[in-house]
């Protein structure tokens, strides 16, 4: 794996002639050395209008090949800020006035609330023109000026700013430079066995860290392609696996579990599929699930773990070697530990919070000294996750330190319960969370999607549950639900799901 440390450098790892970005549909693919001229050209477009290194620049495209060519030609010249296109025009008002962004790119002939966000900030708004090849564009538009920081990046300069899902506080500004992320593709890279032979099918959003780097960046940076779809579809997953004949594609729990209840109706499609592994993160998966995928798609299935603050990647099971269920593997690019309340780090089998440290972790969130403080802790960076190492230095996570449910002092892990409920044959999906409670402060309770066809009482599940775990941990209220709710990226929402299920009277 090339020891690249910037985007530009990147893109050089790809043979010129081989696609690079691909698209279902028929569009020609664009090749490496396009992708390199694009760049280029970008980059120029963008000092033409006074925008360079550091300035930032909003993008508000429709998931496709686009995307992920303005994302990896953008980041060449300038800072990205990706924003969810389904936002509202309050929403991105608010995002691109806190990162303070200097132009806003979106699709010509794409209406979006984001326009007029744009105009109300006096925000000057670039037009991108998709060309005929995958990923080929235009820009149109904008404001001329004199960029203070032409040219192509440095290792230093800030590739990419995201804002965290804060779930009560306001979102943290994550800067992410491009030594930043190119150390989290290489070692994604280095974890996959990524070469020039491989082709990813992205499912994921590109405005999310996860897409953007699995997916798009460590691609590019072991020069093989990307195929990028308009997103998430159960309906054409399978043809789309059929006709691009993918690698491997990289996907969170719930979208794993929906391709999941549709395998057997595919499995001619899957027969044929060439599919070397499939690649699971941004959530725990279920062991369940896990076995089933791999027994399904005769492929591993590798599970990783990460985070915007790391560049998405901190850990992964092997790709070659043992893959254990309901673990998040073995640190996978930096370096990963278990601390205690008092800074001290704690042995295998210690129970403390996640840390992490290394080249692809962000060096502090922007202009909050305050979360800083919080966030770092004698140089490592403190995750929120709660977890431990086993003998053979897995690392199984236990739950975030804030999801974890405190029943009259009893500390209840809901990724335990989640495991437990999962494991009955007619559960197809299970999230654990706290409810209120008078007394106790909060309750377990449970949201469950059943297999189709499958047919389970409360009380039925909850002895079940009983049978596996101590009776504080056994969910006192169970709800039956055709679907569990999901935030924007398709993860499912522990924290205020009680108050969504009207439980918290």
């Amino acid at each position: 794996m090339a020891a690249f440390t910037t985007v530009p450098r990147l893109l050089e790892a790809g043979p010129a002639e081989a696609p690079a970005i691909r698209a279902p549909e028929g569009r020609r693919p664009l090749t490496h050395a396009g992708l390199r001229a694009l760049a280029a050209r970008t980059v120029e477009a963008l000092n033409a209008r006074g925008i360079g290194r550091g300035d930032r620049v909003g993008i508000v495209l429709p998931n496709g090949p686009e995307m992920a060519t303005a994302f990896l030609a953008i980041a060449c010249g300038a800072t990205n800020a990706p924003l969810n296109p389904a936002y509202r025009e309050d929403e991105f008002a608010f995002y691109m006035e806190d990162v303070n962004c200097r132009a806003l790119v979106a699709q010509r002939g794409v209406a979006s609330p984001a326009r007029a966000a744009a105009e109300r900030l006096g925000i000057p708004v670039i037009e991108l023109v998709p060309g005929e090849e995958a990923g080929s564009f235009t820009l149109e538009g904008g404001r001329e000026g004199r960029a203070a920081s032409p040219g192509m990046a440095g290792e230093d300069d800030v590739a990419l700013v995201l804002h965290t899902s804060g779930t009560t506080a306001r979102p943290k500004i994550v800067p992410l430079t491009h030594g930043n992320v190119c150390a989290s593709a290489r070692h994604i890279g280095a974890t996959l066995a990524l070469g020039p032979g491989d082709c990813c099918l992205n499912i994921m959003p590109l405005f999310h860290i996860h897409g953007l780097i699995a997916a798009v960046l460590s691609s590019i940076g072991a020069g093989g392609a990307v195929c990028c779809t308009p997103g998430f579809d159960a309906l054409k997953f399978f043809r789309w696996l059929d006709e691009e004949r993918p690698t491997w594609y990289t996907a969170v729990p719930t979208m794993h579990q929906t391709i999941l209840a549709r395998a057997d109706r595919n499995a001619e499609i899957i027969a044929r599929a060439p599919l070397r592994f499939l690649r699971s993160s941004s959530a725990s998966l279920p062991g369940p699930v896990m076995r089933q995928l791999e027994e399904t798609f005769r492929a591993p299935l590798v599970e990783s773990y990460g985070m915007t603050e790391a560049s998405h990647q901190m850990a992964s099971n092997p790709l070659a070697g043992p893959r254990k269920p309901g673990f998040v593997g073995l640190p996978a690019g930096p370096d990963v530990a278990i601390m205690d309340d008092d800074g001290t780090i704690l042995p295998r089998g210690g129970i403390g919070e996640v840390v992490i440290r290394g080249p692809n972790v962000t060096k502090g969130y922007e202009a909050n000294p305050e979360a800083n403080a919080k966030a770092f802790t004698n140089g490592w960076f403190r995750t929120g996750d709660q977890g431990m190492f086993d003998e053979d230095g897995f690392l199984q996570l236990t739950g975030r330190l804030k999801e974890l449910i405190n029943r009259g002092g009893e500390k209840v892990s809901p990724l335990e319960v989640d495991g437990i409920l999962s494991d009955h044959p007619a559960v197809a999906q299970a999230l654990t969370f706290a409810i209120p409670h008078p007394k106790l402060g909060e309750e377990v309770g449970a949201a469950v999607v059943l297999r189709e066809g499958m047919e389970l009482s409360e009380r039925e599940l909850r002895d079940f549950a009983a049978k596996h775990l101590a009776d504080f941990k056994v969910p006192r209220k169970v709800v039956f639900l055709p679907e569990i709710p999901k935030g924007a990226t398709g993860k499912l929402m522990r924290i205020g799901l009680a108050e969504k299920l009207g439980l918290t009277a």
